[in-house]
């Protein structure tokens, strides 16, 4: 250990060392040591970690799966925990929280409410959901430092506060950083963003959560997970040609649809993950959020170790080296589900539009287009984004840029391309990328998430306007990119969204179709090709990153009583200990209903701080089965129509509290808790549905709210619009114990229905407190 120091204070000494001390510094596995000297707390030993499995394996007398072995590592008290997958909730310490800006601002809000004056688990704050793409990287960036300033300095001065290390806007999207930074096998993170699986590539267990659930794990207390399933994904063969990590989820997606990975840890494993790359490992966990999971990840390999070697940190791949047997699953362990790909099979895909789990191979998609009546001209190709945006990605995308330059040949589509950090973006333009993928038509967007999440200022069509773009995203919702319902997104590899707009149309296959040179020539698109890391050392371009002071005593966080984007935290009332009587339906959802029509992004991210003023976007992307139309719904009290907000602020200002009915997989998409936040502070009780996506249900029970589904879907048709609903036996509410409904009609008939719930001993203590945090205080 005195070596050990003598060597972190020389790298400091050296200077260049110091840039990532604080992120290598964490893993002497030899004993429980801070991140860094500039964090607080604690990381989980490897000792520790096998300790944990060891006992667990005893107990349940069987191998175990890599998701077991991470999981049940990090459990509060193996010996004693109940552990029954699908079924058990466990406690779990985790080592790391990370927070995007958008979510960050709710999940800072609430931890001060807190009253603590710590955080008692490294935390990192990354800024990369509030900069809009209007014109390119370096004019967008300084219009979101100008436009956002008050947010931002919330955001760093509460950081400097709290002991929470701050990444600046500009740094890069939160995921590519937690994997160039923070991600180790082994380790258990949580994240404030649906996307956090991406650090499963590099055989992390991250997991995407609500702000409450990172402000207990900051504030120390153990977190709750339910004990996920685990769906295995054997991997055969070898990937090549056109045929990118990409492909592996957009074909597992098409199998298991966007639910039918909820409640479950996808898990690759098979002779075939050799072939994949480290940030292609991400890629595919990274998307398994459109398929419900948990979240998803790869045993350690070579790949993964190359990976940290390059990053800075040979530490900890060579400590990952000596506890390999506890970071890659237990020969003979069960998954609840297997399937098998071989990728020496597996064709490019596309995926969509308007749902990311409609695949087709690319070879197929242009007489699906056609069939369907889809625009088959490609308006705008965009690749980067928090999925595919590495080094990798970006190699073989200007590898094909190339071939058309040399051609005479420049993109048919607008075309976009967005770096995942500022290592990233400088070591492309070090290396040549960024200036052939300009000068194929391209602009190098900030490095953010922009178009991903809706943050684009489009100017090429009107609003309304039917229209295609393909994306190397992950979600393709409608309305997601750039707020229009008639633009259909598909998302595909980045090699495939460049063949495609240099093509300018979707029924272009570029394994099979030719291309017209300059000079009349016809040819062919060769394959891709890109190395996985650079030869030379990745350039880590500007340091972005603010060390929380070690003392913060004269810190001041302000936030203004007049501020529009932030506002200070009021607890939420309690239990009066009734029942929940005549609750008045607000709106009966039809369809889908995702994150994105509960609360929408876009223009409405500048409101993430303020719970009041973002509840002015709640549900209006939701179709109401009453007359088929969005942000239009019936006031009982008045007769009028009016947008969903309007009617739900009038009833709570009248005294009536209300519900929300909805389908299958309600709350689908991003884990954005403000989808649960406005129900609440607007006078919402009860959302009743078929089914829940996982992150949707937890922060509806972190809030107060009762989340309940039908225990007989087909109760979903009894409801009418303009109905009353009355929950029955919230005296003796316990697990496992349904709940009865009672369905008032208008025309004085009643229907009584059985709803189920998923609440768990303490979780009933939430809804009493009327939401965590105030049950937290409670125990204070």
């Amino acid at each position: 250990d005195l070596v050990f120091t003598l060597l972190v204070l020389l790298s400091l000494v050296l200077g260049e060392g110091a840039r990532r001390l604080h992120v290598s510094a964490a893993f002497n596995a030899k004993a429980k040591v801070a991140m860094s000297r500039f964090e607080p707390g604690t990381s989980i030993s490897y000792e520790k970690l096998h300790e944990n499995i060891d006992i667990v394996r005893k107990r349940l007398n069987r191998p175990l799966t890599l998701s077991e072995k991470i999981v049940y590592g990090h459990l509060d008290d193996p010996v004693g925990q109940d552990i029954a997958r699908g079924r058990t909730y466990l406690r779990l310490r985790p080592d790391r929280v990370a927070m995007q800006d958008a979510t960050a601002q709710m999940a800072m809000l609430q931890f001060i409410s807190s009253g603590l004056p710590k955080v008692a688990v490294p935390s990192t704050i990354h800024c990369d959901h509030l900069i809009e793409a209007q014109i390119g990287g370096v004019e967008d960036l300084k219009r979101a430092k100008e436009v956002n300033q008050e947010v931002y300095n919330f955001l760093a001065t509460a950081g400097a506060k709290y002991g929470v290390g701050f990444w600046k806007p500009g740094s890069g999207i939160i995921h590519q950083i937690i994997l160039e930074n923070y991600a180790y096998p082994g380790v258990l993170l949580i994240g404030t963003d649906s996307h956090t699986p991406n650090g499963g590539g590099l055989g992390s267990i991250c997991i995407g959560v609500g702000g409450a659930d990172a402000v207990d794990v900051m504030a120390g207390i153990p977190w709750e997970l339910k004990c996920p399933n685990v769906i295995g994904v054997k991997l055969t063969g070898s990937l090549s040609g056109w045929t990118s990590p990409k492909d592996v989820i957009l074909k597992v997606a098409g199998i298991l649809t966007v639910k039918g990975g909820t409640g479950a840890i996808v898990e690759y494993h098979g002779p075939g993950v050799d072939s994949i790359s480290c940030t292609g490992m991400a890629t595919i966990c990274n998307m398994g959020a459109e398929i419900g999971a948990t979240t998803s990840v790869f045993p350690y390999n070579h790949r993964m170790k190359t990976y940290l070697n390059k990053t800075g940190r040979a530490d900890i791949a060579a400590l990952a080296d000596e506890h390999k047997d506890d970071l890659v699953p237990d020969k003979g362990c069960k998954y609840d589900h297997v399937i098998e790909i071989n990728l020496s099979e597996l064709k490019p895909h596309i995926n969509g539009p308007f749902t990311p789990d409609l695949a087709h191979p690319v070879s197929e998609i242009g007489a699906v287009a056609e069939k369907n009546g889809w625009p088959l001209e490609v308006k705008v190709g965009l690749i980067g984004s928090c999925t595919n945006s590495s080094y990798e990605d970006m190699g073989r995308a200007a590898s094909l840029a190339k071939q058309a330059l040399d051609k005479g040949l420049k993109c048919k589509a607008a075309f976009t391309v967005t770096p995942g950090s500022e290592q990233i973006r400088a070591t492309i333009e070090r290396d040549g990328f960024s200036k052939i993928l300009r000068d194929v038509g391209g602009v190098v967007l900030a490095n953010a998430c922009g178009p991903c999440i809706g943050q684009w200022d489009r100017k090429d069509v009107k609003m309304g306007e039917k229209n295609t773009i393909v994306t190397s995203y992950n979600r393709n919702f409608t309305s997601r990119n750039d707020a229009n319902p008639a633009t259909h997104a598909f998302v595909t590899s980045p090699e495939i969204v460049t063949a495609l707009a240099i093509a300018g149309t979707l029924k272009f296959d570029p394994e099979t179709d030719y291309l017209t040179a300059a000079n009349g020539e016809k040819f062919k698109l060769e394959p891709p090709n890109g190395d996985e890391l650079p030869a030379r050392d990745f350039d880590p371009g500007q340091d972005t990153y603010q060390h929380p002071p070690a003392e913060s005593g004269s810190v001041m966080v302000d936030v203004s009583p007049t501020s529009t984007r932030l506002q200070l935290l009021e607890p939420f009332d309690k239990w009066n200990g009734k029942d929940l009587e005549d609750l008045q339906v607000l709106i009966k959802v039809k369809g889908k209903c995702t994150t994105d029509h509960i609360s929408a992004a876009g223009p409405w991210l500048k409101f993430r701080g303020h719970l009041d003023n973002i509840s002015n976007n709640m549900l209006i992307g939701a179709i109401n089965i009453e007359n088929d139309a969005v942000n239009k719904i019936k006031n009982r009290l008045t007769g009028e129509y009016g947008g969903v907000p309007d009617v739900a602020r009038h009833y709570k200002a009248n005294g009536l509290s209300w519900v929300v009915v909805g389908d299958d997989n309600y709350g689908e998409g991003s884990s954005r808790e403000h989808a649960a936040l406005e129900p609440r502070h607007l006078g919402g009780r009860v959302i009743l549905v078929k089914s829940f996506a996982r992150i949707h249900e937890t922060n509806l029970k972190k809030q107060g709210m009762l989340p309940l589904t039908f225990a007989d879907p087909t109760d979903y048709d009894k409801i009418r619009p303009d109905d009353k609903l009355s929950i029955m036996g919230l005296a003796t509410f316990a697990p496992g114990k349904p709940l009865k409904g009672v369905v008032k009609h208008g025309d004085g008939s009643q229907d009584i229905i059985t709803l189920n719930h998923t609440f768990n001993e303490n979780q009933v203590e939430w809804f009493h407190a009327g939401s965590a945090l105030n049950r937290m205080k409670e125990l204070q």
